[in-house]
């Protein structure tokens, strides 16, 4: 997942259960996408990585909503009132087939919301979406 323009967009998976992340670990490896990945829990420690720039930029966030500390919700909701994190481009994947859930999410200006369930073959359009994503979209890289 590169632009031409850029370097390699970092991947930040946000998500609290250990099954679901490794699910899309290995559907990166599967389809040989190299891209780097790195995990936070919470939302809390997504923050914590951003703003200390374990994550450098580009990056895509893949966010769940339903964890501990510090939810979705609440994770993008202090990602757009932070001046230097406001223009990530978040990706909601999560349980939530909530329509409340979808609305409060596409209102914090997320690029799209995918329910787990709903993943027919499992994980493998997710990668290929966010490889394309990658490639094709010019990202913000400067965090100033």
């Amino acid at each position: 997942m590169q632009n031409n323009a850029c370097p390699l967009v970092s991947i930040l998976l946000v998500e609290d259960d250990d099954v679901d992340a490794m699910g899309i670990e290995r559907a990166f490896k599967k389809f040989k996408v190299t891209n780097p990945i790195v995990r936070a829990r919470d939302g809390l420690e997504a923050l914590e990585m951003l703003r200390t720039n374990v994550v450098s930029r580009p990056y895509i966030i893949l966010l769940d909503l339903n964890m501990p500390r510090m939810n979705g919700l609440e994770m993008l909701a202090e990602l757009r009132n932070d001046a230097k994190l406001t223009d990530s481009i978040v990706f909601v994947l999560t349980t939530s087939k909530d329509d409340t859930d979808k609305t409060s999410s596409y209102k914090e200006h997320i690029a799209g919301y995918m329910v787990k369930s709903s993943l027919e073959r499992g994980f493998g359009d997710l990668i290929k979406l966010l490889d394309n994503y990658g490639r094709l979209v010019e990202m913000p890289v400067d965090r100033d």
